[in-house]
C-alpha cells in the first residue's frame, strides 16, 4: 500500500511535466506560426510597396519621356531627303514681289524695265505716225513741238523707213535680249548682239538730237524720253560688259 501511494505522486508529477511540456510545445508552435504569418504579411506589404513604387516609377518615366519628346519634335526641323540639304533663303527685297529668276540682278532687271518703257513710248509714236491726223498730247510752242518733229523730213530714214518704226523694232529686240532668258544665255553671240545694238542705238540717238536742235529747231518730248532711255541702256550694258566678271566669263 505504501509503495502504491509513493508511486502515485510520481505518476502525478510525470503527468504534470508532460502536460507542461505539451503546453509549452503547443504555445511555441503557435508563437512560431504567428511570427511566420506576421513575417509573411510584412513581406507581402513590402513586395506590394515595391511593385507599386516600380509601377509609379515606370509611369513617371514614360510620362516624362513623352513630355520630353514633344518639345524635341516641335523644335527639331524635318530631316532632308538623302542628297539634299535644307537651305534657308535670305531676304531678297523686291524679289519677294517680282517673280524673276535668282540670277536676275539689279542691272539686268533695270535694263528690262527700261526696255519695256521704251517699247511703250515707241508703240505710241508709231500709232501717231500712221494716223491721218496725229494728235500728240504735247504742248506746241516755238521750242517744244512734237508734230513738227515727227512730220519733218528727218523723221524718215532715206525717205522710206519711219524713225518711229525703227525705234519700235529696236525696243522689241531690247526687251527680248534683256529678258531673264536673254541674260542667262551663255553664248558669246548674245552678249555681243546686246552690246552692238545699244552702240548702234546711241549713235542714231545722237543724230536725232542733232537734227532736232540744229535742223528742225524743235524738240519732241516723246522722242526725248526715248533718247534718255536709250542712253541709260547704253550706260548699263557697257558697264556690265566691261566688268571683270563678264570679261572672264566671255573668255571661257
Amino acid at each position: 500500500m505504501a509503495s502504491q501511494k509513493q508511486g502515485r505522486p510520481d505518476t502525478v508529477g510525470g503527468s504534470a511535466q508532460r502536460s507542461g511540456s505539451g503546453q509549452r510545445g503547443s504555445s511555441g508552435q503557435r508563437a512560431t506560426a504567428g511570427q511566420r504569418a506576421t513575417a509573411g504579411q510584412r513581406g507581402g506589404s513590402q513586395r506590394g510597396g515595391s511593385q507599386a513604387g516600380g509601377n509609379s516609377g515606370r509611369g513617371g518615366s514614360q510620362a516624362g519621356g513623352q513630355g520630353g519628346a514633344r518639345p524635341r519634335n516641335q523644335s527639331q526641323p524635318k530631316a532632308a531627303p538623302a542628297g539634299r540639304q535644307l537651305i534657308e533663303e535670305p531676304d531678297r527685297g523686291w524679289r519677294r514681289f517680282v517673280p524673276l529668276p535668282a540670277s536676275m540682278g539689279w542691272l539686268p532687271f533695270s535694263t528690262l524695265v527700261l526696255s519695256l518703257l521704251g517699247l511703250g513710248v515707241s508703240v505710241y509714236l508709231t500709232i501717231e505716225h500712221f494716223l491721218p491726223t496725229p494728235t500728240y498730247a504735247c504742248p506746241e510752242s516755238s521750242t517744244i513741238n512734237c508734230l513738227k518733229v515727227t512730220s519733218s523730213s528727218q523723221s524718215m530714214v532715206f525717205g522710206i523707213f519711219p524713225v518711229a518704226v525703227l525705234g519700235l523694232a529696236f525696243f522689241v529686240f531690247m526687251v527680248a535680249i534683256n529678258s531673264p532668258w536673254g541674260w542667262r544665255a551663255t553664248l558669246p553671240a548674245v552678249r555681243w548682239a546686246r552690246l552692238g545694238s545699244v552702240v548702234v542705238g546711241i549713235i542714231f540717238v545722237l543724230y536725232l538730237v542733232y537734227a532736232e536742235l540744229l535742223e528742225i529747231r524743235a524738240i519732241c518730248l516723246y522722242c526725248t524720253s526715248v533718247h534718255v532711255i536709250t542712253f541709260l541702256l547704253f550706260a548699263l550694258i557697257v558697264f556690265q560688259a566691261s566688268s571683270p566678271s563678264s570679261t572672264s566669263s566671255a573668255r571661257r
